[in-house]
């Protein structure tokens, strides 16, 4: 039986472990899938040209992606619940490894739109598979961080997939292939060499842990049983019994994934289309486009190491969570009416706060859901809000079409922000953990996740 202080001391460590081993790859594998979302964003132009994809196909395609992923999205959970993510993340970081660099031959719209339906597919469950695996590491108290990081590294490869992106598209009639040929190809084979090295490093369970000790496991795994078992008494399931299909019917729930789907409208809508709004600037090519359209997202990255910070002092993350939303439409606001050098930058304060939104939002079913019901909640928050990545581009595309402009979208964007900011006050959460232990015995009580042991 460890002492207090010796499971204290054991705790740390382990975490600290974790932090320097397995968050990093982590890291990779988000970068890949980042880099193979956004891509078709560069090539759109090329597309046009070589393939005869215009803006219309392009947004539907491009949005394709995510119909495919709302409908795989819990089915992929499930099955990652019954093979471990280990062997799950593996598979789906080598199937859409696949896909991506199957892009590099896409002949026609047809091609181009089963290619997108089936990235969307093998993607499915990255997202919720990566956020459970804290779950099941990660203690209550240190999980918010580590969200944040990863969610900030997809930051970090939006900022890198402009660069790469115009250095890839500049390869013209190397070895006859187009650049977007070598920008599809090259980034399918990387995500396929990332996930197959994945396997040989990542663990599906504490217990697997080669690299933490006896004491740290002993530690860790009592930290996060002890976590569960305070989540069943508070739902007031003694036995652990709990129908997670009637819990996903919560309100709550589908107010989580209204939320959700407004970020996601504004995170999608720049990806896909920052790069055909940066081209308004006169005298721009494929690499300086590739690199100015990094600047938002190099903005964004800052913003989310600081309300990370921020967060993890705050005693309500809603607040926050608001404020980040705000910033997110009236950023957007200004660039629909500004210059094209303006727009840029305006989109960089856009970016401010719909991308440090991310890690905020995720921080409140993280510490409100019950264990039990985490994964497949998860799963349905992200698959629904992830249709905004369907609405954005195919809407945008439409507009873009019609109207010769995308100031249209980013006005409906900005309203998208400042309602979801409102409904943000309608969420419900869980009170400090001082209040909740001093109300503990109280009929109904309702308590937040305990804070890992410092």
């Amino acid at each position: 039986m460890q002492s207090v202080d010796t499971a204290v001391t054991d705790l740390a460590s382990a975490m600290k472990k974790f932090f320097r081993r397995v968050l990093p790859i982590m890291l990779v594998m988000l970068v890949c899938n980042q880099l193979n979302r956004s891509n078709i964003g560069y090539a759109q132009d090329h597309l046009q040209a070589d393939v005869g994809i215009g803006a219309a196909a392009y947004g539907f395609g491009a949005g394709l992606f995510f119909i495919a992923y709302a409908i795989f999205e819990l089915p992929s959970n499930v099955m990652m619940e019954k093979y471990g993510a280990k062997v799950w993340l593996t598979r789906i970081m080598v199937s859409w490894g696949i896909v991506s660099f199957l892009m590099a031959f896409v002949q026609n719209e047809t091609m181009f739109y089963v290619l997108r339906f089936l990235l969307g597919a093998a993607e499915a469950g990255f997202f919720p598979a990566v956020i459970f695996y804290f779950a099941r590491w990660v203690p209550a108290g240190q999980r918010g961080k580590a969200t944040a990081i990863f969610i900030a590294g997809s930051s970090v490869a939006a900022a890198l997939s402009g660069p790469i992106a115009g250095l890839l598209l500049s390869l013209h009639d190397v070895l006859g292939l187009r650049g977007w040929q070598w920008l599809f190809g090259f980034e399918g084979v990387l995500s396929v060499v990332v996930g197959i090295t994945v396997f040989f490093f990542l663990d599906a369970k504490v217990q697997d842990a080669k690299w933490l000790t006896a004491g740290e496991k002993s530690a860790l795994t009592a930290t996060i049983a002890q976590e569960d078992a305070q989540h069943t008494t508070a739902n007031g399931k003694q036995d652990g019994k709990v129908n997670r299909w009637k819990m996903l019917l919560n309100p709550q729930i589908l107010l989580l994934c209204g939320i959700y789907f407004s970020v996601q409208l504004s995170i999608y809508a720049n990806t896909f289309w920052l790069p055909t709004i940066v081209k308004q600037i006169p005298g721009t090519t494929d690499l300086s486009v590739g690199f100015l359209s990094s600047i938002p997202w190099v903005c964004a990255v800052f913003a989310m190491y600081f309300a990370a910070k921020w967060q993890d002092k705050a005693k309500s993350k809603r607040p926050l969570l608001v404020a980040a939303l705000l910033v997110a439409a009236v950023g957007t606001l200004a660039a629909a009416v500004a210059s094209p050098v303006l727009a840029l930058v305006f989109l960089a304060v856009a970016a401010l706060g719909f991308k440090s939104a991310s890690p905020l939002f995720w921080t409140i079913p993280q510490s409100t859901l019950h264990p039990l019901v985490l994964a497949p909640a998860i799963a349905i928050i992200n698959s629904l809000g992830n249709l905004g990545g369907f609405v954005a581009p195919f809407g945008f595309g439409i507009i873009k079409e019609q109207t010769g402009s995308v100031v249209p979208g980013l006005f409906a964007l900005a309203a998208a922000s400042t309602v979801a900011a409102i409904l943000v006050y309608f969420l419900k959460e869980r009170k400090p953990a001082s209040d909740a232990t001093e109300k503990a015995s109280a009929p109904g009580a309702t308590r937040l996740e305990p804070s890992a042991a410092k």
